[in-house]
C-alpha cells in the first residue's frame, strides 16, 4: 500500500485562494534550505517571507512538490523554487490568520537525475512519472 500525499501542498493553495478572494495579501513563510532558490539578501535567521500575490509574482505554481514564481527583488527579476518540505507557514499579512507546518527534512534522492544535479524542474518532472500499475476489478 503507498503512502497518501502529504495535505500541506492541499492547505498551503487553500489558504492562498482564501486570502485572495478576502482581498488580503498571501505571504509564504519559508525555511531556507540548499533546496531552496530565493533571494539570499534578504533572508533572515534561515528564514524568508514571500510576498505571494498574484500582483506581486508572475507564473505563480503551487504543485504537489513546490512553489514556483518569478518576482522583483530590488528591481531584479528572479526565479524562486520552495520545495514544499521548506514551507513553514501561509498567512494573511493584514491578519495574521493562516496555517503553521512543521519543518521536515529535504526527502532523500530517490533517482538518477536528482543524484545528478539536474535542475529542480526536472526532478519534479522525473519525480512526477509514475509506474504503470494494474487494478484488478471485478
Amino acid at each position: 500500500m503507498t503512502e497518501p500525499t502529504s495535505t500541506k501542498p492541499y492547505m498551503v493553495r487553500a489558504i492562498h485562494e482564501w486570502c485572495v478572494d478576502n482581498n488580503m495579501t498571501p505571504h509564504l513563510l519559508v525555511v531556507v534550505d540548499s533546496h531552496a532558490r530565493v533571494p539570499m539578501a534578504y533572508v533572515k535567521d534561515g528564514e524568508i517571507v514571500l510576498n505571494l500575490s498574484y500582483g506581486a509574482t508572475k507564473d505563480l505554481q503551487i504543485d504537489n512538490d513546490a512553489v514556483i514564481f518569478s518576482a522583483r527583488f530590488g528591481g531584479n527579476s528572479q526565479n524562486l523554487y520552495v520545495p514544499m518540505h521548506a514551507v513553514k507557514g501561509i498567512f494573511a499579512r493584514e491578519s495574521g490568520q493562516g496555517m503553521f507546518f512543521e519543518v521536515g527534512p529535504a526527502p532523500q534522492p530517490n533517482n538518477s537525475v536528482e543524484k545528478a544535479g539536474a535542475s529542480p524542474e526536472t526532478q519534479q518532472k522525473v519525480t512526477n512519472i509514475k509506474k504503470p500499475s494494474l487494478t484488478i476489478v471485478k
